[in-house]
């Protein structure tokens, strides 16, 4: 396996300390080092690195615009866009686990390890574990699975029985499809509201 980066900061409290205040400031037009430092207010040189970081796990763009996940954050699926932002930044750990989110600290720093072929205990696998963990810390996996787990298939109403392609009189092509949701166990509204809104942008 090729050796591959993942992000981190070494002052993994201000992880912690940013995501808090994002959910409390109106989003900008753009995340600077000025909004991070007055607005936020987080200045100096430790929480520099924050921005590189959020850029790496989705929730800014590379220009430091606010992506949707950044504005889900901000909202109702605040974990499941925490979730999608630990899968989008650490992909290379979930392609070895695609549970690395329950792995213990060691088996974690195995994780690492073994994707970006840091040495064993050096500072550098220290300080992406407890990234990992400090962005974990606001994700809801069982909220943020339901979507990502929508199975499309061919209905079978849609396929005629000697196999050639369904079609219209005019010769136009028709196909049906069935959508199939693992939908989570829970009482709050707003979980489905947001379950359906995105079938309706993505899939329909």
């Amino acid at each position: 396996m090729a050796e591959e980066s993942l992000p981190y900061v070494n002052a993994t409290g201000n992880i912690t300390k940013v995501l808090n205040k994002i959910k409390e400031a109106e989003t900008p037009s753009r995340f600077s080092q000025d909004f991070l430092a007055t607005t936020l207010q987080m200045p100096g040189g430790s929480p520099k690195p924050l921005i590189p970081f959020l850029k790496r796990t989705g929730f800014l763009g590379s220009d430091g615009t606010p992506t949707d996940l950044y504005k889900r954050f901000r909202g109702a699926q605040s974990g499941a866009a925490a979730a999608e932002a630990l899968r989008i930044g650490y992909k290379p750990l979930y392609r070895i686990n695609e549970y690395a989110h329950d792995a213990t600290d060691q088996k974690l720093k195995d994780l690492i390890i073994q994707a970006t072929g840091a040495e064993k205990g050096s500072r550098r696998v220290g300080a992406t574990a407890a990234s990992f963990k400090a962005l974990k810390a606001f994700a809801d996996f069982s909220s943020g699975a339901s979507v990502a787990e929508a199975v499309v298939e061919p209905s079978e109403e849609s396929m005629p029985s000697d196999g050639a392609s369904p079609s219209t009189p005019t010769g136009g092509l028709r196909l049906g499809y069935t959508i199939n949701l693992n939908l989570p166990a829970s009482s709050d509204v707003a979980v489905f509201d947001a379950i359906f809104r995105s079938l309706k942008e993505h899939l329909l």
